[in-house]
């Protein structure tokens, strides 16, 4: 038996949510089951069987180009605004630190921690109420907060940043309470590797 995530119990599995949060947060892209595989982490067999019973359900468009399958997210329905708002709350912060962070300069490494991640992995508890963000590197400390603020307005929830050296975060020991902390809890890692995406 499938598990429902923490972070929206009403979904079947992770990789629903983070499959329709991926594409109903970005409506203007169209997706091939290949590259919805790749960055949910799954099997594009698993996304084919996901994308089939959500085109059934009038969530999402597809259309054939040759041997290819490409998917985006129907707008055009009563369904789209509230479902995207709830995955925008729930699994959003991926794709939207994700794709905010990825083109900052001096950002070597990013990591969402805290309650949210807590609930990405699995782990019970109450609703996240905001998004805690580990940028390891240099990036400008008012790019940053205004990164922050972006993406605060765009979750609908408060993000807090927090930026640390990487000679910081790659220190095999560290006097610091706050890294201590931040280790010993779950890290979800944001893929910036634009060559990736």
């Amino acid at each position: 038996m499938k598990v429902s995530p923490s972070l929206l119990p009403i979904l079947r599995s992770r990789m629903q949510g983070e499959l329709l949060a991926l594409v109903l947060l970005h409506p203007e892209r169209e997706y091939s089951i290949t590259e919805l595989a790749t960055d949910v982490g799954v099997t594009p067999t698993a996304v084919l069987r996901e994308v089939e019973r959500l085109t059934g359900g009038g969530i999402l468009a597809d259309r054939r180009v040759g041997r290819s399958r490409l998917v985006k997210a129907r707008t055009d329905t009563p369904l789209y605004r509230p479902l995207s708002d709830l995955m925008s709350v729930s699994f959003g912060p991926l794709p939207v630190l994700t794709d905010a962070l990825a083109g900052l300069e001096g950002v070597h490494r990013a990591y969402i921690y805290g309650s949210w991640a807590a609930r990405y992995n699995g782990e019970p508890g109450p609703p996240h109420a905001d998004v805690d963000v580990l940028v390891v590197g240099d990036p400008d400390a008012d790019a940053l907060f205004d990164l922050a603020e972006e993406a605060s307005r765009r979750l609908r929830r408060e993000v807090n940043v927090h930026r640390v050296s990487i000679e910081g975060w790659e220190a095999a020991r560290t006097d610091d309470p706050f890294l201590t902390s931040v280790r010993e809890r779950p890290l979800v890692q944001l893929n910036l590797d634009l060559e990736a995406r």
